[in-house]
């Protein structure tokens, strides 16, 4: 996002002399910073989103190897399936990352009961947000898959972990009615366990989500 409100680069400033950022030391050449967050802007004056950064862009319709955030990481990645990856990737992490910024908070955490990142927890949490994968998705070959899902597509309950209750339903907390059924419609149809099953970029731009205020 851009930044309309430039107060927040002076507070940001402020807010590292006052309190500054934990760091590790690495060597004479790096230290590593923890992340700080901007204070929200005032009167809403969010900037215009802008695509950058195409570091990790790929030229062809099939890829392999690990890629993206573990939290933003599309299925097809997490069980390196067969025939790869490609741009469906994108369309999954979009839906993470739209509700991140609308919830002011991650739509999947992964964490264990020791509040460490574990595999398990967050493909079971994929299973409470999105439901069981078809059989026709689960009997896609793939040694992690076959250690989460039966060929039928129920849990198998790796690492001990059991699916959480949990809802995209309850998990909204800033709209009701018409404009939270559409919401969740327009993240659903990103967040689908095969990649093919994914509305396309163009598709999303005409949900009515995006669009039912365009004219008024």
């Amino acid at each position: 996002m851009t930044i309309d409100d430039e107060s927040m680069l002076s507070n940001f400033e402020e807010t590292e002399r006052e309190d500054p950022a934990p760091r590790k030391i690495v060597d004479d050449n790096r230290t590593v910073y923890m992340s700080r967050s901007f204070r929200f802007p005032k009167d809403g004056l969010w900037g215009h989103p802008v695509l950058c950064d195409f570091g990790e862009a790929r030229i062809g319709r099939f890829h392999h190897g690990r890629v993206q955030n573990k939290l933003y990481r599309a299925p097809e990645v997490t069980f390196e399936l067969e025939p790869g990856w490609s741009f469906g990737i994108d369309i999954w992490s979009t839906a993470c990352m739209i509700w991140d910024i609308f919830e002011n908070k991650f739509l999947f955490n992964g964490f264990d009961e020791e509040s460490k990142y574990s595999l398990s927890h967050h493909i079971a949490e994929m299973a409470a947000f999105v439901g069981l994968p078809s059989p026709e998705y689960a009997q896609r070959s793939s040694d992690i898959m076959k250690k989460c899902f039966t060929p039928e597509g129920r849990w198998l309950g790796r690492g001990g972990v059991t699916v959480p209750s949990i809802t995209l339903e309850d998990s909204e907390e800033n709209l009701e009615g018409e404009d939270k059924a559409l919401f969740l419609e327009f993240v659903r149809s990103m967040l689908q366990w095969a990649p093919e099953e994914r509305k396309m970029a163009k598709q999303l731009l005409e949900h009515p989500w995006l669009t039912k205020n365009l004219n008024e």
